[in-house]
């Protein structure tokens, strides 16, 4: 028996990714499903270049309503959703199609987040349900998930997805979000969820005091508590309200002690937090290098919300600054040495720098 599956998409003015999101999947499915939620520029046009299965949808400020009108148009038995500023990113065929073939369950794939921070454009790593049997439908007007009982599986299937640099898409997002915390004060997703796309307009005093609550209202059996706690400390940092920081790496050294990410935050807080006043926080200087090599000791895990680079590269380069600074010049060249076999250009320049002294 031929068991099918279609790529099930919702739209709206997505001229500048759309192509590159459909020509990335065309070959994996056989029927793709688009729906449009009011488009005026020409994404209509580049979907009609790969379906003709295209259906408009009045927007009603409900992500899962969307989406699951769009589902009801799918005649498959399995669908894939993703969005126009995503792409497949690795050669996931033959895994797509074990998985299919194996069962109901609901596929979790890989999703490569691009945003913007200090350092640059870095990569978080999070798992989505993506892939699904055909009566599996959303719940929740944004950031809205699949309602199932069938179990989770990982898949072999890697997305890259760059809309948290687009602006647009936060000022979209923000007044539904708004509208979930009005209806759930208490519910630490939400916070949470809001706090990223303030971050990503560089409205940092609201992403704290957002995260401030998310954190308040914390779950730690939750698979996203601990990006909460990192989120923290990252935002505490941009808005430059250190002191409560400070407990939170108290109150979480145990909690994520195999956490990356948390040591390495944790080091970049430590030093704001020396700088921001040197003759009471000093004596914290060590704790740098401790958090640094702890982050490099767990490694680069695969784990929900992880950042490239935290347990390698961006470690070694941040150790190899703390050691320039303090007059270690050896050590220094051995880290920005490490971080230079990953090509990591920040390390490569340095290295070039201090040779030539």
């Amino acid at each position: 028996m031929i068991i099918t599956l279609s790529l099930v998409m919702i739209v709206k003015n997505e001229e500048k990714t759309l192509r590159r999101c459909l020509n990335s999947v065309q070959s994996l499915v056989d029927e793709i499903i688009i729906v449009d939620t009011g488009s005026t520029d020409d994404t209509i046009q580049i979907a009609s270049e790969f379906t003709t299965e295209i259906f408009e949808y009045p927007w009603n400020q409900d992500f899962a309503a969307a989406r699951n009108y769009a589902l009801d148009q799918s005649a498959s038995d399995w669908n894939l959703v993703l969005d126009a500023d995503e792409f497949i990113s690795n050669d996931c065929s033959a895994a797509i199609r074990e998985f299919i073939q194996s069962g109901p369950a609901i596929g979790r794939v890989k999703v490569k987040n691009q945003f913007e921070s200090q350092d640059g454009i870095n990569t978080e790593t999070s798992y989505i349900s993506r892939i699904f049997p055909k009566q599996c439908r959303y719940i929740g007007k944004i950031h809205e998930q699949i309602q199932s009982d069938l179990s989770r599986v990982i898949i072999d299937v890697e997305i890259s997805h760059d809309g948290y640099l687009n602006q647009i898409k936060s000022t979209r997002n923000i007044p539904i979000l708004l509208e979930c915390i009005k209806e759930h004060q208490q519910d630490a997703y939400f916070h949470y969820q809001i706090a990223k796309e303030y971050r990503g307009l560089q409205e940092h005093n609201h992403a704290v005091a957002h995260l401030r609550l998310a954190y308040q209202f914390i779950d730690r059996r939750k698979t996203f508590a601990p990006q909460i706690v990192i989120n923290y400390l990252y935002a505490t940092i941009a808005a430059g309200t250190l002191e409560e920081g400070i407990s939170v790496i108290e109150d979480n050294y145990e909690y994520l002690e195999e956490s990356a990410d948390f040591f390495f935050v944790a080091a970049l807080f430590m030093l704001e937090l020396i700088l921001s006043n040197p003759d009471e926080y000093s004596s914290n200087l060590a704790l740098i290098e401790q958090f640094y090599k702890r982050a490099l000791s767990i490694g680069e895990v695969e784990v929900e919300g992880k950042v490239q680079g935290t347990g390698s590269y961006a470690a070694h380069h941040n150790l190899g600054v703390y050691y320039e600074v303090i007059g270690q010049h050896d050590l220094a060249m051995q880290q920005y040495s490490s971080a230079a076999e990953y090509n990591y250009g920040p390390s490569l320049k340095r290295l070039e720098s201090l040779r030539e002294k």
